[in-house]
Order: structure tokens, then sequence, then C-alpha cells
């Protein structure tokens, strides 16, 4: 705006001291021809930015794209309908209480980074390409999760972007814009639920747990059956398995071996067995 206000105190000063400089003086048609002058010259002179695109019009169809810089159109006949953005932009967009396939309500917040590739179709296939990818961006994301279940939505959350990018990129093609990248930000999960959740995952991992505990045991007690058959024909081959045994219990007591006494046969509280387990320890 303000460089075309000051091409068109350029132009109508110049063209108004040439009308003095012809006429001898500065009257009201010299007046009016140096304001046409100015007209002309700031509907004919643009400026665009670096990462703009000017979408030039003439006669009301699409005649091409200028810019970045300068952009001359011919006044009248040539206008430039809109600027393009072609930077890369984010738009964040969300699903309010949208319902998975299992009924729950969910907030998901994602956000969708895009660029326009074709500023002649952003301009011509559609009114408002920024509005047009947020509310399609929402919709894509409402009809995902009620795709899937709670349980799917938020463990498989890279499935989920993946799945965003790909429809997105197949329905804004068609409007010259290239989808980057979908990022979910957060999935809420309502707080009357959240406990239920928490507690089904505890029970979920108790029965993780309970279940490689049963086959560490049986992998255990399937070893131990083989050791003790290749025990049983070789009595030479227990003794020496005892006598490591005792070894590495002095090595964790620090010296001290404890042997199970032969009284303890007699705690049962019969008297002839506790008089037989005296008489075997004199």
């Amino acid at each position: 705006m303000v460089f075309t206000a000051v091409l068109f105190l350029v132009a109508a000063g110049i063209a108004c001291a040439v009308g003095a400089a012809l006429v001898g003086t500065v009257n009201l048609p010299v007046m009016v021809v140096a304001v046409l002058c100015g007209l002309l010259a700031a509907s004919s002179v643009h400026m665009t930015m670096d990462w703009e695109k000017a979408v030039v019009m003439r006669f009301g169809k699409f005649n091409r794209t200028a810019g970045p810089g300068l952009v001359f159109t011919i006044p009248i006949v040539e206008f430039y309908s809109v600027r393009i953005d072609q930077r890369v932009i984010a738009t964040y967009f969300g699903a309010e209480e949208t319902l998975t396939a299992d009924l729950v309500p969910l907030n998901v917040d994602a956000v969708i980074f895009w660029m326009v590739f074709s500023p002649q179709k952003a301009a011509t296939e559609v009114e408002d390409y920024a509005s047009a990818v947020y509310w399609i961006a929402q919709a894509t994301l409402r009809k995902a999760i009620g795709r899937a279940t709670i349980g799917e939505v938020a463990a498989r959350r890279d499935q989920l972007d993946a799945e965003l990018k790909e429809v997105l990129e197949e329905k804004l093609d068609g409007w010259g814009i290239n989808v980057m990248d979908v990022e979910v930000r957060d999935i809420v999960v309502p707080k009357e639920l959240q406990q239920a959740m928490a507690a089904e995952a505890i029970a979920t991992r108790e029965k993780n747990a309970r279940m490689i505990m049963a086959e560490a045991e049986a992998d255990i007690s399937d070893m131990l059956k083989d050791a003790s058959e290749n025990y049983a024909d070789d009595p030479e081959a227990m003794r020496l398995r005892t006598m490591h045994l005792a070894y590495e219990s002095v090595k964790q007591s620090g010296g001290t071996l404890v042997i199970p006494s032969a009284f303890s046969e007699g705690f049962t509280g019969d008297p002839d067995a506790i008089a037989k387990a005296a008489a075997k320890s004199k």
C-alpha cells in the first residue's frame, strides 16, 4: 500500500509538472490529468515479496504468474487477483468430542505443514485455499478417529499421522497444494475413563508378568528333571555337584557354611524320633 501510494504521488507530480510547463499554470484540467496518470501508474506497477507470486488475470481469465519483485500489468486490461504465499505454512486443527469406533469421545489436536506449489490452481480451483486446508484436514481427522478404537488411536499415533498425510495429499493436490507433514500433537481422553484405562493397563501387565513367570517355572522344571536323570546313574557326579554347591555357599556367605542338623528330624513331636536324632549326634 505504501509503495502504491508513493507511486501514485510521484506519477501525479510528474504529470502535474509537465502539464504546468506546457500550459503555463496548474489549473483544474491539469490536475485531473495528473490524477489519472497517477491512478494508471499505481494500477500498472506492483511489488511482490520474495516468497510471493502474483496471479495476473487478463479480461477475467488466467494469463500468467509473476514475481517476485516488480510486476507490470496493462491498466484496465490486466489485474492481479491474489498474491500466493509459497512458504511452508503450519495450520493447527483439532477434532473435539469425536467418537471413536468403540464410542469413546476424544479431543485430538494436530498440525499440518503445507505449501502451494501451483499458484494458478490455488487461485482458480478454490476460493480460500487456506481455510479450505483447515476444514478438510479437520474433517479427515474426524473420519480417521471414527474408524479406530481408543486403543488404536493412542497406541498407533504414527500410523494415524501417515494415514492423514496420504489422504490429504490426494485431496489437496488438485488445488495446487503439497502436504509436507501431518503431526498429531495431543490426544485427550475423558477424565472418567483415564482411571479405568490405567487399571486395565496395570491388569494387563500383571497378567503378562505372571505368564512369563509361569513359562520360566516350566523351563526350570524341565531343566531340573533332565539334571536329575543325569545324576541318577552317577553317584560320583552327584557328590561333585554337592561339593560345588557347598563351595558356592561358602563363597557367598564369606566363609560360613550352614549344614542342616540331624536334630531337625526330631522336631515333629515324636519322642522316639527325638531320641534317635540325639543318638546320631553322638
